[in-house]
């Protein structure tokens, strides 16, 4: 195979991220990885929502606008969706779904060969052979444990194109990550698409947990997205005990409401999340939240955002993704009427004001505090990077600091959601 002039563009979540950084670790040997005059774009994308859709689609467009003989290749996620008769993506030359990213290689090839349309289906491989060397310009590297969904959720398609629940052994999982620390990674980010779901020769996440807590070099673990039900007392307990676990935790919620929940068939209710809130505060005091929601789910009235409203009051979460609900067709929740998009609009605002408000409180209760921060990024005069448990924060200093480093800052404000100090001057000494 002769060698190829390769783009990659991601889009979606952290899983996609990773395996992006996978599949730049395989063609790097064999093939040019730029974003200049491409002969091959690999559109790794995502079919969660429509607007995730429409962004793949308006960079194929444009890719053949700046390139007129670029081969545009759609692998993922949105190329399972074309494949199982979902959605179409008449942008793309070439379609390979999540199962051909282990072998980019071999959709590379085929590509350059002139093949075209979809590719055949093929079965997934174990989780022992995706392996990331991670991102090429961060201090964080995402590490994926596990892959697939068992639930159900009527609004989601992840079942239909991800599978069911695998995960990730863990002695495979430990290896990644000593490579990852070599690599100069200082955190990790456990991912996958349903973490809960990690079950690996009778090891679960807090089996995980425990065993990267002891290893040399790293700095900070941190969980992505949980429901739930995964924080079992087990879980509780491994990341309170460990001081390398990030104390923020982002636990859906997707809805406010019980009954909205029901109709999602989310297997949980309002009273059982909060609780299991407060039964992680109890363990862990200091522990930071963030969360999903959706707005606009068919049949959310106005008592319905009312109850999303005070949950995210009663949480104070510092950290929020908030999406408008768009019927993925294929899934349960499709065929009902979802709320006017006028509407849907109008309560995503009024989310954020509420959102901002809580955070504001929050945030401001640290002034005067110091705060470790894993510093990312220098911009004369500015530092940037995030607090133990996930907060943005930038701060002036005059010493040379080590990116990747921890250092001690002294918080003197805040703009919006970003925390603004002055270095306290101290030798990092953790």
């Amino acid at each position: 195979m002769r060698p190829a002039r390769v783009f990659i563009q991601t889009f979606g979540c952290r899983v996609n991220q990773y395996e992006s950084d996978m599949m730049r670790d395989r063609l790097a040997a064999s093939h040019e990885l730029t974003a200049t005059d491409p002969e091959i774009a690999l559109l790794n994308a995502c079919t969660v929502t429509a607007l995730a859709e429409r962004k793949a689609r308006q960079a194929a467009r444009r890719l053949r606008r700046l390139h007129p003989h670029v081969t545009v290749v759609l692998i993922g996620c949105l190329a399972d969706a074309v494949d199982r008769g979902l959605t179409r993506f008449d942008e793309a030359d070439l379609l390979a779904g999540n199962a051909w990213k282990p072998h980019v290689d071999d959709v590379v090839r085929s590509a350059l060969s002139g093949a075209r349309g979809l590719l055949p289906t093929r079965a997934a491989g174990s989780l022992a052979d995706e392996h990331s060397g991670g991102p090429s310009d961060r201090v964080r590297a995402f590490l994926k444990i596990q892959d697939g969904c068992s639930r159900a959720c009527t609004y989601c398609r992840t079942t239909q194109v991800r599978g069911a629940s695998r995960s990730k052994p863990l002695d495979a999982v430990i290896r990644e990550a000593h490579d990852l620390l070599d690599g100069g990674f200082p955190e990790i980010v456990l991912t996958g698409i349903n973490l809960a779901e990690y079950a690996s020769n009778g090891h679960r996440l807090a089996d995980v947990i425990s065993a990267l807590a002891g290893v040399t070099g790293l700095r900070r673990l941190r969980l992505a997205s949980l429901d739930p039900g995964a924080f079992t007392e087990t879980l509780i307990r491994s990341c309170a005990e460990h001081f390398v676990v990030s104390p923020h935790f982002h636990i859906s919620l997707q809805s406010g409401d019980d009954g909205i929940l029901s109709a999602m068939q989310r297997g949980y209710n309002v009273r059982s999340y909060l609780e299991t809130v407060e039964r992680i505060r109890e363990r862990i005091p200091h522990a930071t939240f963030g969360t999903d929601l959706i707005v606009g789910f068919p049949g959310e009235d106005e008592d319905a955002f009312a109850n999303t409203l005070a949950c995210v009051e009663r949480v104070g979460y510092t950290n929020l993704h908030v999406f408008r609900y768009s019927p993925r067709p294929g899934t349960a929740a499709a065929p009902h009427r979802g709320v006017p998009a006028t509407v849907q609009r109008a309560r995503c605002e009024r989310l954020s004001k509420r959102w901002e408000a809580t955070l504001a409180r929050t945030l401001d209760n640290r002034r005067g505090s110091t705060q470790d921060v894993l510093v990312e990024e220098h911009r004369e005069p500015v530092w940037r990077g995030y607090t133990h448990d996930y907060v943005h924060v930038t701060f002036h200093s005059e010493r040379r600091i080590p990116i990747g480093s921890i250092s001690p800052v002294r918080i003197i404000g805040r703009t919006g959601a970003t925390l603004e100090g002055v270095d306290d001057d101290r030798d990092d000494t953790r």
